[in-house]
């Protein structure tokens, strides 16, 4: 059959090549529910004959507010093998936001997945005087559950063939609204072509062993959904995470040869690891920080030598076999996204026998610019990989990475002046980061043009690069560098509470609780002592001079934190503005 040119294209070819008992399964309650690829596509169909029958159309927008479940996949091809475009709502969505999007996107009907998602359509519908279908997974009291529409499919003597048909690659797939840092939701408009493209770009990424993955990151964000589309392309089992507090559970059930992740993720579980670690004693503890340290200088495959790699077996043997196992035991690649990897992360990642592969872009790009490869010289630490086959990336003279191509966006929804500031006339689209391409083609994050700040003395700071570093600490869990228009760069830090208490336990020091722990001396000099050491190497004018430790967590819920993890900084800057004033106050 002809490569899928369309997003549901992707189901015929699976059924085709890949056909099996396991397709796709989701956990809830502890208990998973498998379904088989005959299963699926009949769900799918049902269900797209059930929208019709409600009189859903080609170009009609449908929203789908849920946590990732096989209901969303679903869902999903139900709507866009109709011509349909699916509107994803994050489920941490404030009310205000959700408001603007239904209303802004003309939303015609709404899947959610539980009670307390109602509760804030709800909310959001009753502000905007809405009244629009709502169809729900869970049992949600008074709304009728999605499957009596596949129910009514079942009874409906419709050919989608037609409807299919009249869907045309440069067709809306989706209408992303991303929350960005500041200001209102934008609707990112991104065509099955875009989203395919992507899809295609990336093919090489999976090796064919590759079998078996488990999703947790959310389905609403493009990098997840095109990631398990390209699951789906390339035959894979997609296993659904039950949460987020589960997932070190599922992912020993399933045993999974891969995943996709955001550093966070990566940070907690090396910093748990080394927690561990310093709980040994003797010749344990002395070969765990050997093999840590020997996977901390891991460079490159191919570049580490003959008695660095006879070294290596013996530590993956002796601890770097237990990090795998803890893993499931068959992890091939890890792939990860939204935020800067450490590269120190990379190395003992690698060194541990678990890849993972850093990648770089945006929803505005469906979403994947570039990323680091298992293929020969696919890899290179501290960038994030090589810029992918459909895509044109050049560096404008002021360093901004600009892009072109099949899998960029048309714009943004209803809103072409915003359109015109992020595409120039060329075509390119305007990423807001700063970065460089190397003569090996990799190309390296610098910082967020936006995010890029003067001090008083003229100088500029790019606080990505200071936060990457300050993260290397097990000390610290988040950290925002700050100093626009001030003498000097100062930082906010969150500390890793569960390392801090514990080094107040071996040091006689009371951790009364988090709001007292962080005024204490002897803990403002470790800090202070951390971020000395971890100064080193930046410019005078670049380092951080003061800083203030911060009691509680920035978080999504909050509105801290955008749903991929990155700070929303006028946020924090607004919520603590006393505390900043405070470091500045002497000064």
């Amino acid at each position: 059959m002809t490569a899928p040119t369309r997003i549901f294209d992707i189901l015929m070819h699976y059924k085709a090549h890949y056909a099996k008992p396991v397709m796709v399964a989701g956990k809830a309650q502890g208990q998973w529910t498998n379904y088989s690829t005959d299963e699926f596509l009949s769900i799918v169909d049902n269900l797209s004959k059930g929208l019709l029958n409600k009189g859903i159309q080609k170009g009609d927008k449908i929203a789908l507010m849920s946590h990732n479940r096989p209901e969303w996949n679903f869902c999903d091809f139900a709507i866009n093998q109709l011509g349909a475009a699916v509107v994803p709502l994050y489920p941490t969505l404030s009310e205000q936001d959700l408001s603007f999007i239904i209303n802004d996107a003309t939303v015609k009907f709404i899947f959610l997945s539980n009670t307390e998602l109602y509760e804030k359509i709800a909310a959001a519908l009753q502000e905007n005087k809405l009244d629009i279908p709502i169809y729900a997974f869970d049992t949600v009291p008074g709304i009728p559950s999605w499957q009596t529409l596949v129910d009514e499919g079942k009874q409906q003597q419709v050919d989608l063939a037609p409807y299919r048909d009249a869907v045309d690659e440069d067709d809306l797939l989706t209408l992303i609204y991303t929350s960005g840092t500041t200001g209102k939701p934008k609707g990112v408009c991104l065509s099955h072509k875009n989203v395919l493209t992507n899809v295609h770009d990336c093919h090489y990424l999976l090796p064919d062993y590759f079998k078996k993955a488990l999703s947790f990151l959310p389905l609403c964000h493009i990098f997840e959904r095109m990631v398990v589309y390209l699951y789906f392309a390339k035959g894979v089992e997609v296993h659904y995470a039950e949460s987020l507090d589960t997932i070190v559970a599922d992912i020993n059930d399933v045993k999974p040869d891969g995943f996709t992740t955001v550093p966070r993720v990566l940070e907690k579980v090396y910093d748990k690891i080394v927690s561990k670690g310093k709980e040994l004693s003797g010749f344990k503890k002395h070969i765990f920080f050997w093999a840590l340290n020997m996977g901390l200088g891991y460079k490159e495959p191919g570049k580490n030598g003959a008695w660095f790699d006879f070294k290596l077996g013996i530590a993956r043997k002796l601890v770097f076999g237990k990090w795998q196992a803890a893993l499931g035991g068959n992890i091939k690649l890890i792939v990860s996204g939204g935020a800067a990897l450490q590269p120190r992360l990379a190395r003992v990642f690698w060194a541990a026998g678990i890849p993972v592969l850093e990648g770089y872009g945006l929803t505005e790009t469906s979403p994947v610019i570039a990323v680091n490869s298992l293929e020969k010289d696919g890899v290179k630490f501290g960038t994030v990989g090589k810029v992918l086959k459909s895509v044109d990336v050049k560096i404008a003279s002021d360093g901004e990475i600009l892009c072109k191509g099949p899998s960029i966006f048309s714009g943004y929804y209803k809103n072409d002046t915003a359109t015109a500031e992020a595409i120039d006339n060329d075509g390119y689209l305007h990423t807001g980061d700063i970065g460089e391409l190397d003569a090996e083609g990799f190309l390296r994050i610098t910082d967020r043009k936006k995010e890029m700040f003067k001090t008083a003395g003229g100088k500029y700071v790019a606080p990505q690069a200071l936060e990457n570093k300050y993260m290397e600490s097990t000390l610290i869990a988040q950290v925002m560098v700050i100093g626009e228009n001030r003498k000097f760069p100062s930082a906010l830090l969150v500390p890793a509470f569960d390392v801090l208490q514990n080094w107040c336990k071996i040091k006689g020091i009371p951790f009364d609780s988090k709001e007292e722990v962080v005024k204490k001396p002897e803990v403002i000099e470790k800090y202070q002592r951390e971020i000395d050491r971890l100064n080193q190497g930046f410019g005078q004018w670049e380092k951080v001079k003061k800083f203030a430790l911060l009691p509680k967590e920035w978080t999504i819920d909050a509105g801290e934190l955008t749903p991929k993890l990155s700070l929303k900084r006028k946020v924090i800057l607004q919520r603590h503005e006393e505390v900043i004033n405070d470091i500045y106050a002497e000064n």
